[in-house]
């Protein structure tokens, strides 16, 4: 209201002075809204550039913080869920701190192999939406099929030195290199880490860098392994954390307890789960998640739920039909994960 009586004032004012230009008080106006207006209050503006300390993800003044945020589907499916309005709002309905932008890299004719140029400018795109919006941005190299991380590595070195290159100077870039490897053993992951890590420091010398663990990211555990594959066998690397994913109806006691032996010896973050199954689809196991994310609250441990979509399947958080809308807030259109997950993003009491 006090600037539309000072717009009005200075209207009128401007009114008496010949030859002055339609556009000049707009352009005044708006330029001293911008000084004056407060800086806005997001995840990035209170905590700035994150790093690894100790076994924590840490903010700008070293405190250890939890993120919570969504994974997008695969950004060759359902793109009007990640539209404006619906990014809108994730950051202020859900206020969700992270957007994990998941990019598959071989999926027949839709992943990155099929068009580099493409699938790189749509992650740039995502990149620039999740900065506007002050939430952390977290670059998905989403291989799963196949799953040794290796067939990919110099596609992987081409696009993360794209991505550092252009986004190094921003304070919320993220990097997950190797989404869910599979068929394959830790230390052959960890020779593909030992090789894109560098290609993206020699860019982008202080973000953070995930790196997915063997079996599916499950620490191992789904191939009969234990996370001492990786405690004993740790990349010589800074400000790097290792990824963990768990779905609560198939997930259970051993994945549940290979991840709390492994948050006393490395930096872990949760970059993928739901509360269905492993397919993502299927009843909720509420209670399940429940210890899951009550665990991950205690340990400061960070994570992004999978999906921000309207799949048809349990997994993905709106209803089918959803996304051919604009309206995203409150939890009309959320399936019964969706309300869950939501309320756990808003409520860090949670």
């Amino acid at each position: 209201m006090m600037r539309s009586l000072t717009a009005g004032i200075l209207l009128a004012a401007v009114a008496l002075l010949p030859n002055l230009p339609a556009n000049a008080v707009k352009i005044d106006l708006d330029a001293k809204a911008s000084v004056s207006a407060p800086a806005a209050d997001t995840p990035v503006s209170r905590n700035g550039q994150l790093h690894v300390c100790g076994l924590k993800l840490c903010n700008q003044n070293n405190v250890p913080v939890q993120l919570r945020g969504m994974s997008t589907h695969g950004i060759q499916w359902f793109p009007d869920c990640q539209k404006k309005p619906a990014l809108d709002a994730l950051a202020t309905d859900w206020k969700a701190d992270i957007l994990r932008i998941s990019m598959y890299v071989a999926e027949g004719e839709d992943g990155y192999e099929t068009n580099p140029r493409k699938f790189t400018d749509m992650v740039h795109g995502y990149i620039e939406e999740a900065t506007k919006r002050g939430m952390y941005a977290l670059v998905d190299w989403h291989q799963l099929d196949p799953g040794d991380p290796n067939i990919y590595t110099e596609k992987a070195k081409t696009f993360f030195a794209e991505i550092a290159e252009r986004h190094k100077n921003k304070n919320n870039i993220l990097y997950d290199i190797a989404n869910e490897p599979n068929g394959v053993t830790w230390a052959k992951v960890k020779s593909y880490a030992e090789k894109v890590i560098p290609t993206i420091r020699a860019k982008d010398s202080d973000s953070v860098i995930f790196i997915g663990t063997h079996a599916w990211s499950s620490l191992g555990v789904s191939d009969d392994r234990t996370e001492a594959d990786v405690v004993n066998n740790q990349i010589n690397a800074t400000n790097i954390m290792y990824t963990f994913h768990f779905y609560a109806a198939s997930h259970h006691e051993d994945n549940f307890n290979a991840l709390s032996r492994a948050s006393t010896k490395i930096p872990l973050f949760v970059t993928e789960f739901g509360t269905q199954n492993y397919l993502g689809e299927g009843a909720n196991d509420f209670t399940w998640s429940k210890k899951y994310l009550d665990f991950l609250k205690a340990k400061q441990i960070g994570w992004t739920n999978w999906n921000y979509s309207d799949d048809g399947r349990s997994g993905a958080v709106f209803k089918p039909g959803t996304c051919d809308g604009t309206s995203f807030t409150g939890t009309s259109k959320l399936k019964e994960a969706g309300i869950w997950i939501r309320a756990r993003i808003i409520d860090r009491n949670l």
